[in-house]
């Protein structure tokens, strides 16, 4: 399925992106804060995490990279991590209160990346791992940085739920629902059962050698 760029169709891709950047990097401020990294640390770190996943879909989707064109994406992030930096002088913040912005980069990325492969003409399976590709690569990114395990690779359903939700996105512009409520219950989807998979520690099985 190709999706019109439509004018309605492209303000909304713009205002899922610029909410997912902004959470995005956010949860880069606080899982970088907790290593004690100065304020160049965290923002460079924000700014690859909120930027990361969008740049590497965009150059493999061969179009102009989204910050890049409006820099409006790259100020937010920026504004984000300051923001965030200042924050957390003035409150106790939990060291696992990162994830819940992480959960919501990973539900408005998945959905904005699956949106503008479809845009672009690409085939409705790659366009949802397209979408599970810009909400991962970010904190992969974030994670290495901070020298830690990608927590896609070893967290309760991460990966999952965002492949599950892109196409569940794509089902329901399938059934011709509007393109902003598809959106809003693709993301939930996502966001819910990310949180639902930390609190009840679901995990897909793990490789291990038969003893």
């Amino acid at each position: 399925m190709i999706l019109d760029p439509t004018p309605i169709l492209l303000d909304n891709l713009y205002w899922i992106t610029l909410f997912a950047v902004i959470v995005s990097s956010a949860s880069a401020v606080l899982k970088a804060g907790f290593k004690q990294f100065d304020l160049f640390g965290v923002i460079i770190i924000a700014i690859v995490t909120g930027l990361g996943g969008g740049s590497l879909r965009d150059m493999l989707l061969d179009r102009e990279v989204f910050w890049i064109r409006d820099q409006m994406f790259f100020m937010v992030s920026f504004g984000s991590a300051i923001a965030v930096f200042l924050a957390a002088r003035l409150m106790t913040i939990s060291h696992k209160f990162f994830l819940i912005p992480d959960a919501a980069g990973l539900a408005t990325f998945a959905v904005a990346g699956t949106l503008v492969s479809l845009m672009v003409g690409t085939p409705w399976l790659i366009a949802s791992f397209m979408g599970v590709m810009t909400g991962i690569m970010g904190g992969i990114f974030r994670d290495v940085l901070c020298n830690e395990p990608p927590i896609v690779f070893h967290s309760p359903l991460y990966a999952t739920v965002s492949w599950a939700g892109s196409l569940l996105f794509i089902a329901l512009l399938q059934l011709n629902l509007d393109i902003t409520q598809a959106a809003i219950i693709a993301g939930l989807s996502i966001f819910i059962s990310r949180l639902l998979a930390i609190y009840y520690n679901i995990k897909l099985p793990r490789f291990r050698f038969k003893s």
